[in-house]
């Protein structure tokens, strides 16, 4: 599908069965939850292991995303809507920057770097941020859930997810390793673009980038609210 309709599936699509879940979580059984958590990602997280195509990556990524976000849900609600919003943001910013570039496959990111560095440096921090990797905002979800797992007497739980976090992770930083690192040889031709036109989109695009990576000074503030 076009990366404009993924921005849909991925975020606005999401919002009508969380807003469900939130409202029937009093009612909700913990073991499905577990279960269902366990199961989303572990998938998502070993789905996106051998993937090529960004969008693919992405829709691995949003299954491991919703693990996080219905294993809070009986427990603390209001962290599983700090949850998804954090992901939407998190998400929005990163289509946005591979739409307004054109960029659907690993390999066409490193062809990136001659277009426009700064484009470059906004996915690999988006990704990363994606991947719950501290200091960046995604860590933060992360963190409360598993201390709220681990207050509530389930730390096995909160190991378990934790460790398929890290295949997440993985393919995350392999996406910036092999982006990083491999260059073809007919990119030294190229001209280097630093910057793309201005329109719209590129004036979101810095103020997403500071949302999905720079919130976690104001964890204590959303712990309070949650």
């Amino acid at each position: 599908i076009p990366l404009s309709s993924g921005i849909i599936l991925l975020t606005w699509q999401k919002i009508a069965p969380t807003a469900l879940l939130y409202q029937i979580s009093p009612s909700l059984n913990m073991e499905i939850l577990i279960m269902l958590a366990i199961l989303s990602t572990v998938l998502g997280g070993w789905g996106g292991l051998n993937q090529t195509q960004m969008r693919k990556v992405l829709a691995y990524s949003s299954i491991a995303h919703m693990g996080w976000t219905v294993i809070i849900a009986l427990i603390n609600p209001n962290l599983m809507i700090l949850s998804l919003m954090i992901y939407i943001m998190t998400t929005l910013t990163l289509f946005m920057t591979l739409n307004l570039s054109s960029t659907t496959k690993i390999k066409s990111i490193s062809n990136l770097w001659n277009k426009s560095t700064p484009m470059t440096m906004i996915i690999f921090l988006t990704l990363l941020s994606l991947g719950g990797l501290p200091p960046l905002t995604g860590f933060m979800p992360k963190w409360l859930i598993l201390q709220e797992l681990i207050i509530n007497n389930n730390p096995t739980m909160a190991i378990v997810m934790a460790l398929s976090a890290l295949l997440s992770l993985f393919f995350y930083m392999r996406i910036i390793y092999v982006s990083s690192l491999t260059m073809f040889p007919t990119n030294n031709n190229l001209k280097h673009h630093w910057f793309f036109t201005q329109t719209k989109t590129t004036n979101m695009i810095p103020t997403l980038t500071t949302i999905s990576s720079m919130l976690l000074p104001l964890t204590p503030i959303l712990i309070i609210m949650s």
